[in-house]
């Protein structure tokens, strides 16, 4: 746990608070209302969608990181095999929406709210991101309440 913990506020420490105003969406006044996304994040979301409601668990970890991490009630679990086998049976009309982001370089976050169905919204999620030069953003790891 300590692992994941170090890990997301590497990341979160890893954005200068210049990069953070530079790049940064404004975050919701209500923390629910969403806010658009640039393409390249709101890519994430709609995969990430698109996998969870078809129940390919392989899609799903392979918007992940070689390391990332997701939550389970056991603690964390890492790494693609792991998370493929976590969402194993998982599935669900799933939205997501994003109420904060921001990016620097190579790292970066969405904060946002989640829901099934066109019901309201039940949940929060922070995902932190990380990606190499000239590739798109992959998921380092995924914190859901």
């Amino acid at each position: 746990m300590r692992t994941g913990r170090v890990l997301i506020c590497g990341i979160l420490l890893a954005l200068p608070a210049a990069a953070r105003a530079q790049h940064a969406g404004s975050p919701a006044t209500d923390q629910t209302t969403p806010i658009a996304l640039p393409a390249e994040l709101d890519r994430v979301l709609r995969d990430y969608e698109r996998a969870w409601s078809g129940g390919d668990e392989a899609a799903l970890a392979a918007l992940f990181t070689d390391d990332g991490f997701v939550t389970s009630r056991a603690g964390w679990v890492r790494g693609r095999a792991g998370i493929q086998r976590r969402y194993e049976n998982s599935g669900g009309d799933l939205k997501l929406l994003a109420v904060a982001w921001a990016t620097h370089e190579l790292v970066g976050y969405i904060v946002g709210t989640y829901g099934y169905g066109t019901g309201a919204q039940s949940g929060k999620f922070l995902l932190a991101l990380r990606r190499t030069a000239g590739e798109p953003w992959l998921i380092a790891a995924d914190l859901d309440q």
